[in-house]
């Protein structure tokens, strides 16, 4: 792949309700010079994108062989938007696939093609030793992309997410309805609980994407709570 004026992304679940946001901004985002989105099914309508949509690379590739798919990409900066549910994947072990074994697999893939960067969205309470399973599985995800060994690693853990979907989850469409009004009620300690739109998400990786290098002598992990999401966003 030749060399492009700014950086060089992957994206990974640019299907999903912040990934497709991602891809969006992505497109428009002049920073990014080419974009590459790995995805197992067809991408939904979008617009053309300001003309942009030449820097757009969509490879449909079977997310159990990663390494055949990526054979010939290259990446600066790896975006991680997977996610499903367990009723959406059917059990506990599919879902444990999706979640961990796949960004598992591309952050192994991100570090022995030299990326600089892996921006992943885990979630607000993830712990491996939560009694959760939720928790718990992006905990452990968390765990195990550190150990990875990455030269950038930015774990992105927004609260409860805003946006339409094309799968009726409760929790969200409760928060969407309760939001605005539970909004100015949490104050203090709660202002971290407050629901964040999808948009907001995908602004946060980009900018983080486009943010200088961290100088240091090792790997750089960095963990932004829903609160540095919100916050940015305003």
């Amino acid at each position: 792949m030749p060399r492009t004026e700014g950086y060089r992304a992957l994206l990974a679940g640019a299907t999903g309700l912040v990934g497709f946001r991602l891809l969006r901004q992505l497109l428009e985002d002049r920073r990014c010079g080419a974009l590459t989105v790995l995805t197992r099914r067809p991408l939904p309508p979008m617009p053309q994108a300001g003309g942009l949509r030449d820097k757009l690379t969509v490879l449909t590739a079977d997310f159990d062989h990663l390494e055949q798919a990526l054979a010939d990409v290259e990446a600066d900066v790896v975006f991680c938007a997977l996610g499903t549910t367990i009723r959406k994947a059917g059990s506990q072990e599919a879902y444990r696939q999706v979640d961990q074994m796949y960004p598992l697999a591309l952050g192994e893939w991100a570090r022995s093609r030299g990326a600089g960067k892996f921006i992943v969205i885990s979630a607000m309470g993830a712990n491996a030793s939560s009694g959760i399973f939720y928790n718990r599985v992006k905990g452990e995800t968390e765990e195990a992309l550190r150990a990875v060994g990455l030269p950038e690693l930015h774990i992105v853990r927004p609260s409860l997410l805003l946006g339409q979907r094309d799968e009726f989850r409760l929790g969200e469409k409760a928060a969407m309805l309760l939001g605005p009004l539970l909004k100015p009620l949490m104050r203090g300690g709660l202002r971290r609980y407050r629901p964040v739109r999808a948009e907001a998400v995908a602004a946060f990786m980009r900018q983080t994407a486009a943010a200088a290098p961290i100088v240091g002598s090792g790997p750089a992990v960095k963990i932004y709570e829903n609160d540095a999401i919100t916050e940015r966003s305003k």
